[in-house]
């Protein structure tokens, strides 16, 4: 084996350069990605050594692969060495007194501990708030966080936090594989945040030229012949980390350049360096028999660990025999092959207490150990295994681990399993996921299985759903799983899925188990419930998903209580094509199921159902039933029901414009959500808080907000239709065609039998208006029939109040002057005595849409101005402002000079929210009648000197607009878009139409 220098940073320099920057030059935010191998973690380093020594505090903090749930886990672990650098504890933020129960090194250097909050939302905001102040206590300093894509997500959500408001001597550096993940693992933290420098350093594989300077480095050697290097950069493809392990197995005296042959040979012998085993082999077998036992058990635990821990499972010879807490209970020994795990697994145990995710051992008895921390010793001075913080060891990467693991032979990994769930059963708080871990490796069916289902369902307990679901997953996907044991896990995972988010593997593995004959009738009924639930909701594919909910109620016949369940789902009429008057049926069915049953859980579920469904009808008797919902129910099943609830109110309230019922029922929501783990209901409720700050007029950064959150659905994209319609109807705001027909299709037009009804019928809405905006009547008319038949078909007519007013008018300028007198009165009838100010507020916009139409202006002018008071009140600030519009069209039709004050207001109140294109329409029609109107002055920061109007042409040109199509949105002539396109390219400095990028 050759001795090799440090491996020296090569092919780096621009991103070392940028990294630096960024890092002095706090606040920053900053993403090292690339694959494994690839050099984030050197560069990293690289950049932390080149800053003056003492200039800032340097904090790390590490995620790691078997994730145990303890939130925030590699931020508590990097700010564990603080001390030193904090002031005086009555000079620190009193906020930072929280933080005392979870960094107990620091517990003396901290405030007292505040008086604990009853919002569990609150507290982690609290906690949240004190880490920030904390970390500004210590600037300047640097966060690292490695490998963030094992990161939990209450960690992320911390990170978020903190990127998102970061205090200003804080540069937060994170390295991250990609691997296929869609969306960045920060979501907004890497839009560009006021008055924060924020980077993504992209790193690839070396080049052959790379290769060559790394290898050279390595080898001191400067005359290594080019097919050496070919041979090199293809065997290895350029990743630094293969190639320095390839370079390290070498022999220690290579062929010289007079023999280019044998250095390709040298290459060849080391055999398959893609995947390091070989490499790994050659290294190993250096090391002495002690040394490589503690490799050997490092690979095996995977995770960093302590050194006693590494003696135990390495069959250390001068340790004795360890089977647990008390070797004299008759329990066999580890080396046994049969251990006892005492509480460990009987589900009692918790899911264990290491911040990091790493290893650590507890108090256990080792006798000698003097061999072992020898050859942990060498192994250290050979640059095997690494020290990690906490004086803890391992890999210095995943991949060296995984070489070394699959070297061992099977029996010995085995028995180095059994040593390790020996040992981990006997910590204070076993971590279960590690046990399982071990135990399915060990070949120890009967404790794998115990205890994957006592994680899993610890981890539902404590909230974290998605890893109870990952769990669950994995042994089910395991081919030597028991078939005894699938039926009990698939239903389990099936009760997970209804409360999660993660939904694509969950339903082919249902499916997959359904196609089976091993479950009995009543437990596949269930089942298949479940699978309906999923898709309906996380999946929002109701078309898939009704018919699997009535396929399980003809299984459940003798299950009444679940039946009642699936009756409950079937009623929600946002989904279906099914009228009213079924939903109704359907829920009475399921309340008169669960009045037979003594089933907490299953009564709030129905309960729910039937609260939800009295406030999207807009009943006068909602609010009563809400009232009835069990929210301080001790029992978190019943609450995560009620947790659920609280979230469809919020969505119902929003469609029937109670806002401030809505967000009183967001509130509980959120809280309940997050004691529960209840993750489908928190996003839904994420998702419909987007489309009530639309309606409300808080449009100042929305576009970002709902495309940050779109984001985190790759896996679940048709239940985030309240974003695709908000980005829809921003982009019909400004003008934007093509952008709001695509939003508009997948809020839910493309399959609108299947989508949520609600939304689909405020994107065709939406949709008529665009057409109408174009001149495209025929098209509008077109879509408003549509629409208007699926609304008439479910009889829910308050959820037309972002549709009848556009259909109307589109009726009635396609000349159906019947048909659109006709919806006004069928609307009319279909909200009375309905609990709807949204809808009222809309039933008279139509009918002055329908009065301006015919000869009834001043009428018409009245209901406009009537639509637009109830639309100020609720406050729906857009649609007041079309309301003024259409009340200043007719008065300005009768003559009347108000009419410029009106369409003065209007024009204002689009401009505010950001409507350019509405905006642009009114002033246009202002010009007209010969009222100057100018433009707001000032754009917002980072825009240059660029004029209001300068920047909305700006805007367009960058989305690839024509002139032609710029003079259309904004309603000028295409001489005045000419010229305004060439002030903003003589401003911007730029010569080209394509350098112009959208103003900030």
């Amino acid at each position: 084996m050759s001795i090799v220098p440090p491996p020296p940073l090569v092919g780096r320099a621009t991103e070392l350069r940028a990294l630096i920057d960024a890092v002095t030059r706090p606040p920053a935010v900053v993403l090292v990605e690339g694959e494994a191998g690839i050099g984030k973690t050197r560069l990293v380093r690289a950049a932390l050594d080149r800053l003056p020594s003492g200039d800032r505090a340097v904090l790390l903090g590490y995620c790691h692969q078997i994730r145990e749930p303890f939130p925030y886990g590699p931020v508590f672990e990097a700010l564990r060495d603080i001390r030193g650098r904090l002031p005086a504890a009555h000079r620190l933020n009193p906020v930072t007194g929280a933080l005392r129960a979870h960094l107990p090194e620091l517990a003396g250097a901290l405030p007292p501990s505040p008086q604990p909050l009853d919002d569990p939302r609150a507290e982690r905001h609290r906690v949240f708030r004190a880490i920030r102040a904390l970390l500004a206590a210590v600037g300047p300093a640097v966060l690292v966080v490695e490998d963030l894509h094992w990161a939990d997500d209450g960690t992320l959500d911390l990170l978020r936090f903190l990127t998102g408001q970061p205090p200003q001597g804080l540069a937060v550096v994170a390295t991250c594989r990609r691997d296929g993940v869609a969306g960045p693992p920060l979501g907004r933290a890497y839009r560009h945040q006021p008055d924060t420098a924020n980077m993504v350093v992209r790193l690839a594989p070396l080049d052959a030229s790379g290769v060559a300077s790394l290898a050279g480095a390595l080898l001191e050697r400067s005359d290594l012949s080019p097919g050496f290097v070919a041979r090199l950069h293809e065997r290895t493809a350029g990743i630094p980390f293969v190639v320095e392990e390839l370079v390290r197995s070498l022999p220690a005296s290579l062929p010289g350049a007079d023999d280019p042959d044998a250095l390709d040979r040298a290459v060849d012998r080391a055999g398959v360096p893609l995947l390091l085993r070989e490499a790994m082999a050659e290294r190993m077998a250096g090391l002495s028999p002690e040394a490589a036992r503690a490799v050997r058990a490092a690979a095996v635990l995977r995770l960093p660990a302590g050194e006693q821990l590494i003696t135990v499972v390495g069959g250390d010879p001068a340790a004795p025999s360890h089977a647990g807490p008390d070797s004299t209970t008759g329990q066999k020994s580890a080396g046994s092959g049969s251990i006892g795990l005492g509480a460990a697994g009987s589900g009692a145990a918790g899911l264990g207490s290491a911040a990091s995710g790493s290893i650590g051992l507890g108090s256990i008895g080792l006798g000698s150990a003097g061999l072992g921390s020898a050859g942990l010793a060498e192994a250290l001075r050979a640059g095997v295994l690494h020290e990690h913080p906490g004086g803890r060891y391992g890999f210095r990467h995943a991949l060296a681990q995984q070489a070394v693991y699959a070297a061992i032979p099977g029996p010995e990994r085995r028995s180095a399993h059994v040593r390790a769930m020996a040992a981990l059963a006997t910590t204070e708080a076993p971590p279960l996921v590690q046990l399982a871990f071990h135990a399915r490796q060990a070949g120890d069916t009967d404790c794998w299985v115990r205890h994957g289902t006592s994680a899993a369902q610890q981890a539902a307990a404590l909230g974290d759903t998605a890893l109870a679901v990952e769990v669950v997953e994995g042994m089910l996907d395991d081919p030597d799983l028991p078939a005894r044991d699938r039926g009990p896990l698939v239903l389990m995972l099936s009760r997970f899925a209804a409360t999660g988010l993660s939904h694509q593997r969950v339903v082919r593995l249902l499916r997959q188990v359904l196609r089976g004959d091993f479950l009995s009738r009543d437990v596949r009924g269930e089942v298949r419930l479940n699978l309906g639930v999923v898709l309906s909701n996380q999946a929002g594919d109701a078309a898939a998903g009704r018919p699997e909910i009535m396929a399980a109620l003809a299984e459940l016949n003798d299950r009444p209580t679940l039946a009642a369940r699936g009756w409950a789902s079937m009623a929600m009429p946002e989904w279906g094509a099914e009228s009213l008057a079924e939903h109704a049926e359907w829920m009475a069915r399921a309340e008169a199921l669960v009045a037979t049953a003594d089933n907490p859980e299953l009564s709030a579920a129905v309960l729910a159902n039937r609260a939800s469904f009295e406030m999207t009808t807009g009943s006068p008797g909602a609010f009563d039933v809400a009232a009835r919902l069990p929210a301080e129910d001790p029992r978190a099943g019943v609450r995560r029901e009620v947790a659920r609830a609280y979230c469809n109110l919020h969505d119902s309230a929003t469609t029937v414009g109670l806002y401030a019922a809505a967000e009183r029922f967001a509130r509980e929501g959120r809280r309940l959500a997050l004691e529960t783990g209840a993750q489908y209901p928190a996003f839904l409720l994420d998702a419909s808080a987007i489309r009530r700050e639309w309606l409300t007029g808080r449009w100042d950064g929305l576009r970002d907000r709902a495309a940050s959150l779109g984001e985190s659905a790759t896996e679940t994209p048709l239940i985030a239709v309240d974003l695709w319609l908000v980005l829809g109807l921003l982009a019909l705001a400004t003008g934007e065609w093509e952008e709001a027909v695509r939003q508009f299709h997948r809020a839910g037009l493309d399959a609108p039998e299947a989508r949520n009804a609600p939304v689909v019928t405020a994107a065709a809405g939406g949709l008529v208006d665009l057409h109408l905006a174009r001149g495209a009547v025929d098209e509008a008319a077109a879509e408003a029939e549509r629409a208007v038949a699926r609304l008439r078909r479910k009889g829910v007519w308050v959820w037309g109040a972002s549709l009848v007013p556009s259909a109307v008018v589109a009726f009635a300028r396609a000349g159906r002057m019947g048909t659109a007198a006709e919806l006004v009165d069928e609307y009319a009838a279909g909200i009375a005595g309905r609990v709807a100010p949204a809808a009222h507020a809309a039933l008279d916009a139509a009918r002055g849409a329908l009065a301006a139409a015919g000869p009834g202006l001043a009428d018409a002018a009245a209901f406009f101005a009537r639509a637009r008071e109830a639309y100020a009140a609720l406050p729906q600030p857009y649609a007041a402002a079309r309301s003024a519009e259409g009340e200043a069209r007719s008065r300005l039709a009768l003559g009347d000079g108000a009419a410029a004050v009106v369409y003065r207001e209007a024009a204002e109140s689009y401009g505010r929210l950001g409507a350019t294109h509405d905006a642009a329409r009114c002033r246009r029609v202002l010009r007209d009648i010969g009222v100057d109107v100018p433009l707001p002055r000032g754009g917002r920061r980072g825009a240059g000197a660029l004029s209001q109007r300068e920047r909305e042409v700006a805007r367009l040109v960058a989305l690839g607009r024509t002139n032609r199509e710029i003079a259309d949105v904004l309603f000028l002539s295409t001489r005045t878009v000419e010229t305004h396109v060439a002030t903003v390219l003589r401003k911007l400095g730029v010569r080209s139409r394509t350098q112009i990028a959208p103003p900030a």
